[in-house]
């Protein structure tokens, strides 16, 4: 443990979902945690995002799922691949194949309120000016002249985050080429003609849709003139006019909810670690929304590198352990921003790809190439690299039946768990940041498997001295 004094152990700039998943997870493990947000307010606008299966997964580790479904609308596990509407596959592996949609700000305030229930306290109207980190830890200096000492500090940020900025990391990629405009808003016209119209339009413009959204609103989507400055919010009569260019009407549009714009820059930060500083969320990758995988690709980030961070404020990480968030999250964001690429050429209307379109909706009816698409969208095919073994090593485990009820159930404290249906297993001198279920009933098809805290298989087999060795590369040397 560094033995430096310091205000916390960790500093987090930025109170989004990330910022906020990832206090919560480091407050698990007892470690001080400060949370920095610029803004004063959190957000005032309703814009409505989707949990995806893997995201749902991790809030039903946490506890946190029952609390999120109060809040939003579940629907299918369909459509999310460059909008190419197919039915779900049969046989998709979780216990919550669906998409659930969900205000972002109810989103930002649970997992706040989690966060803070768990002891992390939340400073708003702080912005960071500027830090440096020695040996020892890093000086964070806000805007306002006063400073903040910490062991660790993460910028959660966003794309235009500040402390990649200063950290001096490469942001690699391409900037908007197009933007488009999306909102929440009423309409003066009947329904009927509202999806005529839209049935025509969109053979020509694409991305365009008016969507039925409850309570007489709609979403609304249309391209926008040009790429503008996107710190400015788009106004309703922006959209009257840009309504007007592309369907020939305004459709009557009135009483906007909430108003935005995206382009489709595409960028992934060249590291996520310097020294004692780290990046997570959009402010290690920003790419264009489509099939809606920004946020739940920033709350993944955030659970893989809570628990690991706090084994290097606790003391007993192994030596490589906080490389390991750079090494399994890097790829996985690659991969997000290229299927992200190939989804906007998708939506071109140039014939070329309106070609190719046709052709991998054929293929899609295929339920291995749906499923495969789908597993990417939702992040539950992701496979880090443990090195040889069964195809289960590296892969998240589904929640299962175990004998406590169900598995999810199980890793609420976010520490380690050893699955033992042989029951002649243990983690001895780990017991202090792994626990033990000792279950031959456990719905699995091997005889003994530890998961890390983000679910994630580390180790299967039966033998106690290969577990013993697993145990020590991943949650360090065992207690005296």
């Amino acid at each position: 443990m560094d033995s430096s004094p310091s205000d916390f152990d960790v500093i987090i700039a930025g109170c989004g979902p990330t910022g906020a998943m990832l206090a919560a997870e480091l407050r698990l493990h007892d470690v001080r945690v400060l949370v920095l947000e610029k803004d004063t307010e959190p957000a005032s606008f309703v814009r409505i995002v989707g949990l995806h299966i893997r995201s749902l997964e991790i809030m039903a580790m946490r506890g946190l799922l029952d609390r999120l479904l109060e809040n939003g609308r579940q629907r299918p596990a369909r459509g999310f691949f460059a909008a190419i509407d197919k039915p779900v596959p049969p046989g998709l592996d979780s216990a919550h194949a669906y998409l659930l949609g969900i205000p972002q700000p109810v989103i930002v305030r649970l997992l706040e309120e989690h966060a803070v229930q768990l002891g992390a306290h939340v400073r708003r109207g702080d912005a960071v000016a500027g830090f440096q980190q020695d040996d020892d830890g890093v000086t964070v200096e806000l805007a306002d002249g006063h400073r903040l000492r910490a062991r660790y500090f993460v910028g959660c940020d966003g794309a235009r985050s500040t402390v990649r900025k200063l950290l001096g990391v490469g942001f690699p990629g391409e900037p908007s080429r197009t933007e488009t405009l999306m909102g929440e808003m009423e309409v003066g016209v009947p329904p009927a003609e509202v999806a005529a119209k839209v049935a025509e339009v969109g053979e020509t413009h694409r991305p365009f849709w008016l969507r039925p959204f409850g309570a007489g609103s709609y979403s609304v989507v249309v391209p926008a003139a040009g790429v503008s400055d996107r710190t400015a919010p788009p106004t309703l009569e922006e959209f009257r006019q840009r309504l007007r260019a592309v369907a020939g009407t305004d459709f009557g549009v009135h009483s906007a909810r909430w108003l935005s714009r995206f382009g489709d820059a595409t960028r992934l930060a060249e590291s996520y670690r310097v020294g004692r500083v780290l990046l997570a969320g959009d402010a290690a990758h920003i790419h264009p929304p489509t099939g809606g995988q920004g946020l739940n690709l920033g709350v993944q980030d955030a659970v893989n590198l809570g628990w690991k961070l706090a084994a290097q404020v606790r003391g007993w990480a192994p030596t490589t352990l906080l490389d390991t968030y750079h090494a399994e999250r890097h790829p996985v964001a690659e991969d997000v921003l290229d299927n992200t690429r190939a989804q906007m050429e998708l939506q071109s209307l140039e014939p070329g790809a309106r070609a190719v379109r046709r052709l991998l909706a054929e293929l899609m009816d295929f339920d291995e190439v749906n499923r495969h698409l789908i597993g990417k969208i939702t992040a539950i095919d992701i496979r880090y690299d443990f090195g040889d073994g069964p195809d289960l090593l590296g892969r998240r485990l589904p929640d299962l039946d175990v004998k406590q009820g169900r598995l999810y159930g199980l890793l609420g404290r976010g520490r380690g768990l050893l699955v033992d249906r042989t029951e002649r297993l243990t983690v001895g001198g780990w017991a202090d940041r792994v626990d033990h279920l000792a279950d031959p009933t456990a719905d699995l098809d091997v005889p003994g498997l530890l998961l890390r805290p983000d679910g994630h298989v580390a180790w299967i087999g039966d033998d106690q001295r290969d577990l013993d060795e697993h145990l020590a590369r991943w949650f360090g040397e065992p207690a005296a």
